[in-house]
């Protein structure tokens, strides 16, 4: 299984890219995970935010193939326990899919472009996170569903 985080923005803190790597370490056994950081387009002028989401949509759909699965993380999208979240992982997997794509947006959302691409919309939860911290959460959780569907200590 292959899967691959698209983000907006680079992390920077020391804290965040160590408990990043690590799970990203852990992940090895049950998946091949790569991250793609993308420069986000500063927002100067908020009545063009729906053209520079859409210009920032572009580059993040030029990293997706036609066969990928992929999952947006959106506010208003879908919420799992961590156990229908690895359950939905498996199910991916068992369709046959190869590699499952989650885009992490800017702090201004994603663009209605790469939503409509969405073969799943997902939100974490109805909190709200700062971009850094959801990426270590949504790479731990991923670590957990493939602890979960493996029947294997952690989650619990």
């Amino acid at each position: 299984m292959k899967i691959k985080i698209i983000a907006l923005g680079k992390i920077k803190e020391k804290f965040l890219k160590d408990g990043i790597d690590e799970f990203l370490k852990r992940l090895t056994p049950y998946a091949c995970v790569s991250v793609v950081e993308l420069t986000p387009i500063e927002i100067k002028d908020e009545n063009l935010t729906d053209k520079i989401l859409t210009e920032e949509g572009e580059k993040i759909l030029s990293l997706i193939k036609p066969s990928d699965y992929v999952i947006t993380m959106e506010i208003n999208g879908k919420q799992f326990s961590s156990e229908e979240f690895s359950q939905k992982l498996t199910s991916i997997t068992n369709d046959g899919i190869s590699e499952i794509v989650f885009v992490i947006g800017s702090s201004c959302g994603i663009g209605e472009n790469v939503s409509k691409r969405a073969d799943l919309k997902m939100s974490m939860s109805k909190m709200t996170f700062l971009h850094q911290f959801a990426r270590l959460i949504l790479i731990e959780q991923i670590y957990r569903a493939f602890k979960i569907a493996k029947n294997e200590p952690y989650h619990k």
